[in-house]
């Protein structure tokens, strides 16, 4: 993705992956182009944020387990000679709870997700969005 978002023509040749030279246009507005967030909680996942990512996405994690994440994750950018305060982590999928918020803003993640629950009508989203910041936005 680095290579479309950042040059006129790229192309790849790998194990998994194999394309010729293509243009992917428009070219995205953050320079030099968008994090790229990994998600999920695979035994490897923080490995692969260290070598290819600018932040990790979890879900379905504690803060406690985002406290323990932060350290391996430090330590594991400053093995790679990576800066630690280059890579983020972003809870995703939370309820709007401001406690549990600052609970997982103080175990080390930058941003919280907060999840909306399914509603039928534009009317319900709204109502629902306004309690969401009344809740968290205090």
């Amino acid at each position: 993705m680095k290579e479309l978002w950042t040059k006129p023509q790229a192309e790849f040749h790998g194990k998994y992956y194999d394309f010729p030279p293509v243009k992917s246009n428009p070219k995205p507005a953050q320079k030099p182009h968008p994090p790229v967030l990994l998600g999920g909680g695979a035994k490897n996942v923080l490995q692969r944020v260290v070598a290819w990512g600018d932040g990790w996405l979890p879900n379905r994690i504690t803060p406690e387990q985002v406290r323990e994440s932060r350290i391996t994750l430090d330590h594991l950018a400053k093995d790679a000679g990576r800066d630690p305060a280059t890579l983020s982590i972003s809870v995703f999928g939370q309820p709007p709870d401001r406690d549990l918020i600052r609970r997982y803003i103080d175990a080390g993640a930058h941003r919280v997700i907060v999840r909306p629950d399914a509603v039928k009508t534009e009317a319900e989203m709204g109502a629902q969005l306004t309690r969401i910041a009344e809740a968290v936005l205090k």
